[in-house]
């Protein structure tokens, strides 16, 4: 039975309960956040076959909310004093990134030379800047549209990237912290670990406002920025009001995989194969290249490089703070990383792009 034919919400339910399956699995199975991972392999797989797939952008809104509400939680007095004082870091951290864009846009130039010989050069210029650029996909895909680039390999050389990263990194971190024995690395845990019923309401109040109001402003990623600078805010007053459940966390990470798996779709795959085999590489190259970059900053700042290479990884901000958080391998420090990345990214992509045109 085609896609088509299956209910939206038919398509859905059934999606989770693959998810739900392949989360249990993984958990029996001792992987690195199973509750992502096992939905996101199992979604990606399902949809690579043909079957009826769908992710529910409210289902993955409100799993970015929760995310953010989580991370907004390890922030306390300290935990901000400590960022404040790695301002600098922080500031080559998003340096970092934007080198990275631009020698990821030069290696897709080389390596796709042939394949993109139908688009003017003002599409291929277009195109390769806004794939390459380590920002969101929703966002670098909208600011493409508007320098007429081709959207589609756009959105597709991140969703590429994001998956690459998010099946390898998992597995390099849950080795590094086996091989070195490390302990718990967030060692200024949530501020609050009992779930109280008012006080989470509260939270989810408060936290919500912060997303409605960021989403009217027409600000980045809202549902996830959003609660994540609100649940900040009242930790780092000091004001606790709940934890986050820890089944609402796992059901958080679930929708987020589907969401990522459900774009790997035959026709994806399918299209430019020469193009995704290309970001793949690339990718890869990325990943260790922000080794050696953890590795210094790691000397410079006396933070550990395994919570350093999450924070400056070419992946998603949710997706490598999921990671942080499930290893505790440094999640306030890897939010902090990824989000000013995120929006010094959004602000810098447009401008940079012209100045390189005007420069051509």
């Amino acid at each position: 039975m085609p896609s088509s034919a299956v209910p939206p919400f038919v398509r859905a339910a059934l999606t989770l309960l693959l998810a739900w399956g392949a989360a249990r699995l993984g958990v029996w199975l001792s992987l690195p956040v199973p509750w992502m991972l096992g939905p996101l392999v199992a979604t990606a797989l399902a949809s690579m076959a043909g079957l009826p797939t769908h992710s529910v952008r409210a289902l993955r809104n409100a799993g970015q909310w929760v995310i953010g509400v989580s991370l907004g939680l390890y922030f306390t007095p300290a935990m901000a004093a400590l960022m404040l004082g790695h301002w600098w870091a922080l500031l080559l951290g998003v340096l970092w990134a934007l080198a990275l864009g631009l020698g990821f846009a030069a290696w897709l130039r080389r390596a796709t030379r042939a394949s993109l010989g139908e688009l003017s050069p003002a599409e291929r210029a277009a195109t390769l800047h806004f794939a390459s650029t380590i920002g969101g996909a929703s966002e670098m895909t909208l600011l493409a549209e508007r320098a007429g680039a081709r959207t589609d390999l756009v959105a597709a050389a991140h969703s590429v990237r994001m998956a690459v990263v998010v099946l390898s990194l998992p597995f390099a971190m849950q080795w590094a912290r086996q091989h070195w024995q490390l302990p718990a690395l967030d060692v200024l845990p949530a501020a609050e670990r009992v779930v109280d019923g008012p006080g989470l309401l509260w939270l989810a109040l408060a936290t919500g406002a912060g997303a409605a109001l960021l989403r009217r402003t027409g600000g980045a990623n809202p549902w996830f920025i959003g609660p994540l600078a609100v649940a900040m805010a009242l930790t780092m007053l000091d004001r606790h009001l709940s934890a986050v459940p820890p089944a609402l966390g796992q059901a958080a990470q679930l929708v987020i995989g589907v969401s990522l798996g459900v774009r790997f779709s035959r026709r994806f795959l399918h299209a430019a194969p020469r193009w995704l085999a290309a970001v793949a590489l690339g990718t890869l190259g990325m990943i260790a290249l922000c080794a050696a970059m953890a590795w210094v900053l790691a000397w410079a700042t006396g933070l550990h490089p395994v919570t350093l290479m999450l924070a400056t990884s070419p992946g998603g901000l949710a997706e490598m703070a999921i990671t942080a958080q499930v290893l505790q391998l440094g999640a306030p420090v890897v939010t902090a990383f990824q989000v000013c990345r995120l929006v010094a990214v959004l602000l810098l992509a447009e401008p940079l792009f012209r100045w390189g045109s005007a420069r051509r």
